[in-house]
């Protein structure tokens, strides 16, 4: 069996953690030398500036698009950049005669602006988000994964999402045994559980421009480990339930339930982080009515359980 040819595009201001991700899995870290082979390519070849100074020599063009089986976008500059035409035409054409097309971190970009896309799921920046779905609405986007595949168009999210795109790859074409030999020797897991929502700052709005609405979110961010129900936050308000529902939909684009559980989450998140409380107090002081739905909301939410939560973002007790 022949190695697969992965051809890598550099563009001006590339990344060198994004650019060399690739590089290095599907190069020097493979435990046997004739199952990959990456070539690098550019519009121009030639001399390519990183955005830290770092430059490259890439020898081949385009036209290296033509003859590989994986090929990778790892990075681009800023979404308001569209790709030019002649890098978009070989993308298409190298997708339709039946090549795998990546796009990481921001690179899915440049697969969004091809069309490629359209109608399949997606992964990109969690920052992003808002911003690619009002850009590409025919694509979808899946906010929460690491990396996607849909019909030979593979997607990462952000930064080192990338190592676990490229893990599958490997992992898709070798197998399991030749993937778990890369991430040993990259000393990375194998696969991550959970997705890049674990990431995500804030899921939900700070302020609104309803004066009403913030003092009510003002009111629950500091009560929120106290019961609440619609009726004695509608007084709170001087607001029937039904203008309350609708006032707050509008406002923050959730409804109150949503928003809650959301805050809640959010709460628990910092609390595990930041403190040695039990995952039974960590449940109180968020507000959740038991352990029980503590747990299922926040697995259902990151997809991780509280207390892995805690090993991956404070480390081993």
């Amino acid at each position: 069996m022949s190695a697969l040819t992965v051809a890598v595009i550099a563009t001006n201001g590339f990344s060198p953690f994004h650019f060399s991700v690739p590089c290095i899995l599907f190069g020097p870290t493979m435990p046997q030398p004739d199952l990959f082979r990456v070539e690098i390519c550019a519009e121009k070849p030639g001399v390519v500036l990183s955005d830290i100074g770092l430059s490259i020599n890439v020898e081949h063009g385009l036209e290296q698009l033509d003859v590989a089986d994986i090929v990778i976008v790892p990075y681009w500059s800023h979404p308001e950049e569209k790709p030019s035409p002649a890098l978009l035409d070989k993308l298409i054409s190298a997708w339709q005669r039946g090549a795998e097309v990546v796009g990481l971190c921001l690179g899915t970009y440049v697969l969004a602006y091809s069309g490629l896309l359209d109608r399949h799921r997606a992964a990109t920046h969690w920052e992003y988000e808002r911003d690619f779905t009002e850009r590409f609405p025919a694509v979808n986007l899946d906010s929460n994964s690491l990396y996607t595949r849909d019909e030979r168009l593979i997607t990462s999210a952000g930064t080192a999402a990338g190592i676990d795109c490229c893990l599958s790859i490997i992992r898709d074409h070798y197998g399991t045994a030749i993937a778990n030999s890369v991430a040993r020797r990259m000393v990375v897991p194998p696969y991550r559980e959970g997705g890049q929502a674990q990431f995500i700052e804030r899921p939900v709005p700070v302020t609104t421009r309803d004066s009403k609405m913030n003092q009510l979110i003002e009111y629950l961010r500091r009560n929120l480990d106290k019961p609440h129900d619609l009726d004695s936050l509608a007084g709170f308000v001087s607001m029937s339930r039904r203008t309350l529902t609708r006032h707050f939909i509008k406002a923050t684009g959730n409804t109150l339930g949503d928003w809650l559980n959301a805050e809640r989450l959010q709460r628990s998140q910092e609390l595990l982080e930041t403190t040695d409380s039990s995952i039974e107090s960590v449940s109180d002081m968020a507000g959740f009515q038991s352990p029980i739905s503590f747990r299922q909301n926040f697995k259902a939410k990151f997809g991780v359980s509280p207390s892995e939560w805690r090993r991956a973002f404070r480390g081993p007790a």
